[in-house]
C-alpha cells in the first residue's frame, strides 16, 4: 500500500496527560511494531490565537510588544507539545509521522484538518470535565464527535488505581 493510498489518523494534542494519553493509545492500537503501517499519522495542535487576549492588553505604548510576547510564548508551547508529541512516537518506534501547528479554536482546526487531510479516524483525550464545566467551557471532544466527517476515538485517562 503506497502512502497515498493509506487511511489517515490524526491524533489531536495538546499540552495536557490526557492527549498524550491518547497518542500514545492510538500509536499502541494502530501501529503495531511492524515493517509496514496500515495508516498515515499527522499529529496536529492547535494554538489558540491570542487575539481574545487583546482586552488583557492595554491600549497604548506597550501592547504590542505584549501581544509580540504573548504570541512568541504561544509559539514555544507549542513547539514543546510537539516535540513531546514526536519523542513518544519514537519511543514506540514510529518515525514516519506528520505534525501540523495551526492558529485557531481547537474544534474549528481538528474539523478543518479531518477535511483537510480525508481523515479516517480523529484520536483525541477526554479531560474529563462534568456537566458544568463542559457547558461553561465547551467540550472539543463532544464538539469532534458531532461535527467531523470520520470516526472520532475519545480515549479517557484509566481511573487511579487505590
Amino acid at each position: 500500500m503506497t502512502e497515498t493510498q493509506k487511511p489517515v489518523i490524526l491524533v489531536a494534542v495538546d499540552e495536557s496527560d490526557h492527549s498524550f494519553h491518547a497518542l500514545k493509545w492510538a500509536l499502541d492500537n494502530f501501529f503495531a511494531p511492524t515493517e509496514d503501517h496500515n495508516f498515515k499519522l499527522i499529529i496536529v495542535h492547535a494554538v489558540v490565537s491570542p487575539a481574545p487576549y487583546l482586552g488583557l492588553v492595554q491600549i497604548g505604548k506597550g501592547s504590542s510588544e505584549s501581544l509580540k510576547a504573548m504570541d512568541e510564548n504561544l509559539k514555544r508551547s507549542a513547539a514543546g507539545t510537539i516535540q513531546k508529541a514526536k519523542e513518544i512516537c519514537s519511543s514506540k518506534s514510529i518515525e514516519d509521522v506528520s505534525t501540523e501547528v495551526s492558529q485557531g479554536d481547537p474544534r474549528n482546526v481538528l474539523c478543518e484538518a479531518v477535511d483537510k487531510h480525508r481523515a479516517s479516524i480523529l484520536v483525541l483525550g477526554s479531560h474529563g470535565y462534568g456537566a458544568i464545566k463542559r457547558a461553561v467551557l465547551g467540550s472539543v471532544s463532544d464538539y469532534c464527535a458531532h461535527h467531523c466527517r470520520c470516526n472520532v476515538i475519545i480515549i479517557k485517562n484509566p481511573k487511579p488505581q487505590r
